[in-house]
């Protein structure tokens, strides 16, 4: 799959739902959800039937779209209205026509939003798991996902392979996470009785470290749901001031070359609140480091902005320009995410930014200063 055919049907959709933002279903599906099916290359009627039959509770029930490979469903995809919010509801209805019919494949949408489904079968155990929740504007970012949902994925049985991954990377990062204190502890000490004990603790500290790297790493492989960035905060508010002082060449940075650089994305919607609060947020961060750098996704795909960092600290503590709910739901906001403040007058614009290549921070990446100096592309600094 294509990162800019997605990209077309994500800019073909919003261009929809700008003049029409509350559809019915009927219009969603006829104005936006077939394009979707044919990004997956399922067509109708050759390969894809309209609201094909299934009983469940006790009732005959009609699914809005059976992906269908020799007369059999694989998938199934059940449509909403722009108007209507998915909820729990909706996903228990999908799944329970995918347990009905063991169809092993299931997408709930209503073209904002996307959910993604697999019917797992685990010895006796038989359920349905959600694989994602991608927003609308975020799908060309979830190219994993969506192959996996592709005609020839599913025909050639590649997209459990894919899903399979997912979900091991997910549970490699989650123990990562979890436990990363002991596993640095473990690595150190291994080090350490292999070499000297003189090196406990450089190395505990270095083992924290490559594991950061790690968990950054799988986070751009897998299907993240964003990643550690909130690309929501700051979308659609004009900044109140502009801490940007100008532009700057990366030859020009001050800094050690081996000076570690955090690299976060960001949807240019995100701007407002990097500039207004000479500040970015609402982050998970592991290890310390000395500069930020933003890379603007969309359109511009470059890594366009660069500060100081002053220091992390949580948001009731930022000091924002604005209340914390104006950016973002504070009810969403974990416990562990961080603001990073800018040094004053640190903020510039680069005036040679990094072109995107083939790799991108999906979420927190690290690179050093000297990296970013002499990068011809992202290729060269993630």
């Amino acid at each position: 799959m294509k990162r800019d055919a997605v990209e077309e049907y994500v800019e073909g959709s919003d261009a929809v739902f700008d003049s029409s933002p509350q559809m019915d279903e009927a219009n969603t599906k006829a104005a936006v959800l077939r394009d979707f099916l044919s990004l997956l290359d399922w067509q109708i009627p050759q390969n894809t039937q309209l609201e094909y039959s299934v009983e469940a509770f006790g009732q005959t029930y009609k699914v809005d779209y059976a992906l269908i490979l020799d007369g059999t469903p694989v998938a199934f995809l059940e449509a909403k209205g722009a108007d209507t919010a998915l909820t729990d509801d909706h996903e228990d209805q999908l799944s329970s026509y995918m347990m009905n019919k063991n169809v092993t494949y299931g997408i709930l949408t209503n073209g904002k939003q996307y959910r993604f489904f697999q019917r797992r079968v685990d010895a006796s155990n038989v359920d349905v798991q959600k694989v994602g929740d991608v927003a609308l504007d975020d799908l060309p970012n979830r190219l994993a996902v969506l192959k996996a949902y592709e005609r020839d994925a599913i025909e050639s049985g590649e997209s459990g392979k894919i899903l399979g991954r997912i979900n091991e990377l997910r549970e490699a990062r989650r123990t990562l996470k979890t436990n990363k204190d002991g596993l640095a502890v473990d690595l150190s000490n291994t080090l350490a009785d292999g070499v000297s004990d003189s090196i406990l603790s450089l190395a505990e500290t270095q083992a924290k470290e490559m594991i950061d790297r790690l968990i950054a790493d799988i986070e751009s492989e897998i299907d993240t749901d964003g990643g550690d960035t909130d690309d929501s905060i700051g979308g659609g508010i004009e900044p109140v001031e502009n801490h940007l002082v100008g532009r700057i060449r990366r030859s020009e940075v001050d800094g050690n070359v081996d000076a570690k650089v955090a690299v976060f994305p960001t949807k240019e919607s995100g701007l407002p609140f990097l500039k207004e609060n000479n500040a970015w947020g609402f982050v998970r961060v592991g290890s310390e480091f000395e500069y930020v750098a933003m890379y603007v996704t969309g359109d511009v795909r470059e890594v366009k902005y660069l500060a100081t960092v002053k220091d992390v600290v949580p948001p009731e503590e930022a000091e924002l320009s604005r209340p914390i709910n104006e950016y973002a739901d504070g009810a969403k906001i974990a416990d562990d995410k961080m603001v990073i403040r800018f040094e004053p007058r640190s903020l510039y614009e680069l005036e040679d930014p990094v072109p995107y290549e083939t790799k991108y921070p999906q979420g927190l990446r690290y690179t050093t200063l000297g990296a970013l100096r002499s990068a011809e592309t992202t290729d060269d600094m993630l």
